[in-house]
């Protein structure tokens, strides 16, 4: 196995582990704040590298999802790191990324349909192009309103960073369904391999739940 692969495996890996502490731990504790800067980082580095050796294997759409990965964690702990009611370039920045994504995606979708190898018409990728296209929207709004506070700014790192989760969980299942044995690859229906994936997500509605509206983070 290439030293690269190795190298995104692993940090994969750390990464999945590091989010489920993250999301199981107390929030604003120790654990909580350890557990997903050891996320960001691994993250990070997954991200990256799945864009280099996307790039490299000549995989677009792999290379597409590795700099959204890489623009949802990113941003998110941005949002956490900086004081309240900041807003400059690096909003600027991250709502070009976004929309750059999106275009990008949306593109996939399209051409991916005329060719006649698009998953289920195209939908994935219409996903991943609409929550980039809401996600710059949203990066405008930070800049109009020069930042955010109170249960906005917690919100909005938690939705980009479960998204970001989102993403590595459901690369190993079902992304990389041909390591797993063969009674898993023959799981009928085949939404059931998304089970871990949406497991992230119904986590991400409820702690946004909480946040927004109860008093638990007033």
């Amino acid at each position: 196995m290439e030293l690269g692969v190795i190298f995104h495996v692993g940090a994969g890996a750390l990464g999945i582990v590091a989010g489920a502490a993250a999301l199981i731990a107390r929030k604003g504790e120790r654990v909580h704040r350890r557990a997903g800067t050891v996320f960001f980082a691994a993250m990070l580095a997954t991200a990256l590298s799945a864009v280099v050796l996307a790039l490299l294997k000549d995989e677009l759409t792999n290379a597409i999802a590795g700099a959204l990965t890489t623009y949802f964690i990113t941003t998110s702990w941005l949002t956490v790191k900086r004081a309240e009611r900041t807003a400059d370039w690096i909003e600027v920045v991250a709502m070009l990324c976004a929309a750059a994504g999106s275009a990008a995606a949306f593109y996939l979708a399209w051409d991916s349909v005329q060719k006649g190898t698009a998953l289920l018409g195209g939908l994935p990728f219409y996903i991943f192009s609409a929550v980039a296209a809401l996600c710059a929207l949203l990066d405008l709004s930070v800049v109009l309103r020069r930042g955010l506070a109170g249960r906005q700014r917690i919100a909005r790192h938690l939705w980009r960073m479960c998204l970001g989760f989102f993403i590595a969980v459901a690369s190993v299942l079902p992304g990389q369904l041909q390591f797993f044995p063969e009674a898993v690859q023959s799981v009928e229906p085949v939404i059931l391999l998304f089970i871990p994936a949406f497991s992230v997500l119904a986590v991400m509605f409820f702690w946004l739940g909480r946040v927004l509206l109860t008093r638990a983070f007033a």
